[in-house]
């Protein structure tokens, strides 16, 4: 992956990562008392938002767009910590090892995205956000069937993977809009 992948890349996390410590500290763990299906809830809500603001062209409520973004990748972050965690596990974590996971699920979501950037060439700066939020709403249904199987799948690599892909794809959409620029 080239150097302005990388640094954009980080730049990107190092907000959202910003923003979800901040929360952490204001308001613990709350997130643990969340299941997988409330959290792909989560991120249907923050994508759908988008999509109806990119079709009607205008928005009512003034969160920008990008923080929605934001959410879905710190909401993808939370499934996949939760995935990790014991069911027995507090629903009160320490926030060092909170922060500690969070760094440990974006390094592992990194090294996804420089292969497939590998792979496919960076095809992803040749999209259009639009149709970015169109896929990471796709894989939100992919993720929803899953759960309603209960994982009982024949042919799907499962949720994981369709959050850590909605996680890098929104990474990109944030990067195309220029949240990575130097301010």
């Amino acid at each position: 992956m080239n150097d302005q992948t990388q640094a954009q890349y980080d730049s990107v996390i190092a907000r959202c990562r910003a923003l979800f410590l901040a929360k952490t500290h204001d308001y613990g763990t709350a997130w643990r008392i969340l299941r997988l299906p409330s959290i792909t809830d989560q991120i249907f809500i923050k994508a759908q938002r988008i999509r109806s603001i990119q079709e009607k062209g205008a928005q009512l409520v003034e969160d920008p767009i990008d923080d929605e973004f934001v959410a879905i990748v710190n909401y993808c972050l939370i499934a996949l910590m939760q995935l990790r965690l014991p069911a027995a596990a507090p629903l009160d974590l320490d926030p060092a090892a909170v922060a500690a996971a969070y760094d440990e699920e974006v390094e592992a979501n990194r090294r996804l995205l420089f292969a497939k950037n590998h792979d496919y060439g960076e095809a992803w700066r040749q999209m259009r956000v639009a149709s970015i939020t169109d896929i990471i709403l796709m894989k939100l249904h992919r993720t929803k069937q899953i759960e309603d199987l209960q994982g009982r799948t024949l042919a799907s690599e499962g949720v994981e993977a369709n959050y850590r892909d909605m996680l890098n794809y929104a990474v990109f959409a944030l990067i195309l809009r220029g949240a990575a620029d130097p301010q």
